[in-house]
């Protein structure tokens, strides 16, 4: 249950975490495609409003153009009645008659289209202006044949003036008909161009770098910045200028955004790196908490088995003393004071057993409160080895194995604790013994190394896997030794070997191959 619950628990937070990073990926998205849009509107705004105002400053060059040969001619136009318009209305209840007359004038300069463009001469300029005369009669029994008369009407008014719509009708259509026939070149100069769009994208906010050019039927024009080269379809925007009078163009503007994405990135890079860092705290805090939850696995798991280990330690040792204890009870046995001697030897081995299983477990206690007494003396390395080998001398021969030793190290004096480092040895050597599945073979190899010596002590047995290697001086761990059943132990030796050595200020590790055997190496730093 615990197992199912725990990997429930991975699943939702991981679910959680990757739920997490999709969302932020989809915001990014979204938020680059809301800005692309917008950038798209507001260039589509900018290249609209140069191309009407490029429109209206050449038209109101013309005009400014016009009306200076108009004023410069000195000549009294010629003026033409083109249209007169005549309109009576009476009111027969009180016999009064309203004359409505608008007579439509123009006015000839005799200015023609060739002083703006030589290849444009058919059409002169002309200025139109009209008169509105009202009178109104009251009483007089005027009637139709009565109007051409004259007859003094009791009211009247009249207004004159120059009709601004015809004549900027008239002016557009013909300025357009002549501007069609004057080159690009002449028309609008690259410096102008780009001051126009400079100035249009910074009113919208558009920063960044542009280049453009004018194209005349798809061929660009000279009308063009210098780092424009070629057109990227997704960061370039085109609009119809000069339009003539049938609303057609031949040339075209188009304005391209060489760091378009930069710049849209830009404008998402701080709410971004705030969005990646908080994932990334999201992510650590997810780490941290997995990697709780599998070292609480794992501890659960370890105390599992050192619990499971530690009673299969305990059960033999107390069942031979009872079967030992029940044997001496029997009354023949009893007698036999060889045979009780014997038994209580057994009940005495067993006990020292339990003992020393007791003392590795507050041996590693001690040592993680830091309460385990470490004096250190000035002791010969060689004499420590040849302590410890002795303590393992009776399993030594019970298996009939052998140490083998290399004494190669010329210094061998070090500050040490001369009962913990032995107790190292010990246990290296024990596992040695215990890893051995046929005769122990072992060898003792000492060597100097700067100021160093170096204790190597190899056997030829089971070795161990490069994971076992890792996690070898872990406490509690023991690596499965398959159909090999009878090597005990609690996995706590080698955790205390390495406690004890680094608080000597050394160095252990082992070098294994599976199948091979392993061979634990001590670095420990010599007195000067």
């Amino acid at each position: 249950m615990n197992k199912l619950f725990f990997r429930i628990l991975v699943l939702l937070m991981s679910l959680s975490l990757i739920g997490i990073i999709l969302v932020q990926v989809f915001w990014f998205n979204s938020s680059f495609k809301n800005n692309e849009e917008q950038f798209k509107y507001h260039v589509t705004q900018v290249i609209g409003n140069v191309a009407d105002k490029l429109e209206q400053q050449e038209e109101y060059s013309f005009y400014d153009k016009y009306n200076r040969i108009k004023d410069s001619t000195g000549k009294i136009p010629k003026k033409e009645d083109l249209l007169e318009v005549l309109y009576v209305q009476r009111n027969t209840k009180t016999n009064k008659t309203i004359v409505y007359s608008n007579t439509l004038t123009s006015e000839d300069y005799d200015i023609s289209g060739s002083l703006f463009n030589k290849k444009f001469s058919s059409e002169r300029f002309k200025n139109f202006s009209s008169k509105r005369v009202t009178e109104i009669y009251n009483n007089n029994g005027i009637d139709n044949n009565s109007l051409g008369q004259s007859i003094i009407p009791d009211i009247r008014s009249e207004k004159s003036g120059s009709l601004d719509i015809l004549n900027k009708v008239q002016q557009q259509i013909q300025y357009k008909d002549i501007a069609s026939l004057t080159p690009i070149e002449g028309r609008i100069t690259r410096d102008k161009l780009y001051k126009l769009l400079k100035k249009e994208l910074g009113e919208y906010e558009v920063k960044t770098k542009f280049e453009f050019a004018i194209y005349s039927d798809g061929i660009p024009t000279k009308i063009k910045s210098d780092g424009f080269h070629s057109l990227d379809k997704e960061a370039t925007y085109s609009i119809p200028v000069f339009t003539d009078n049938e609303g057609n163009s031949k040339y075209e503007l188009s304005v391209t955004f060489p760091h378009k994405k930069k710049f849209l990135l830009s404008e998402l890079l701080s709410i971004t790196i705030l969005s990646i860092v908080f994932t990334l705290i999201i992510i650590v805090a997810y780490t941290s908490a997995l990697n709780q939850l599998l070292r609480q696995k794992h501890i659960s798991e370890i105390k599992t088995d050192f619990i499971n280990n530690m009673t299969h330690e305990f059960k033999t040792p107390i069942a031979t003393i009872n079967l030992a204890l029940d044997a001496i009870k029997n009354p023949r046995i009893i007698e036999d004071k060889e045979k009780v001697y014997r038994y209580l030897q057994m009940i005495r081995d067993e006990n020292k057993r339990m003992h020393a299983q007791v003392e590795n477990v507050l041996r590693i206690s001690k040592l993680e409160k830091r309460e385990l007494d470490i004096t250190k003396e000035p002791t010969v390395i060689h004499d420590i080895i040849d302590d410890a080998i002795e303590h393992v001398n009776l399993i030594l021969e019970d298996k009939k194995g052998t140490v083998v030793k290399h004494y190669n190290a010329a210094r061998t004096t070090c500050l040490i604790n001369e009962v913990h480092f032995t107790n190292v040895l010990v246990n290296i050597l024990e596992n040695a013994i215990k890893y051995s599945p046929d005769i122990p073979e072992i060898e003792i190899f000492t060597e100097n190394v700067k100021d160093m010596i170096l204790i190597k002590v190899r056997d030829h047995g089971l070795g161990m896997s490069k994971i076992a290697q890792k996690r070898v001086f872990e406490k509690f761990y023991r690596e499965h030794t398959g159909d090999l059943h009878n090597v005990k132990g609690h996995g706590l030796g080698l955790a205390y070997v390495k406690r004890i050595v680094e608080d000597h200020n050394g160095q252990v590790y082992v070098e294994s191959e599976k199948g091979k055997g392993s061979t634990f190496i001590i670095k420990i730093p010599l007195i000067n």
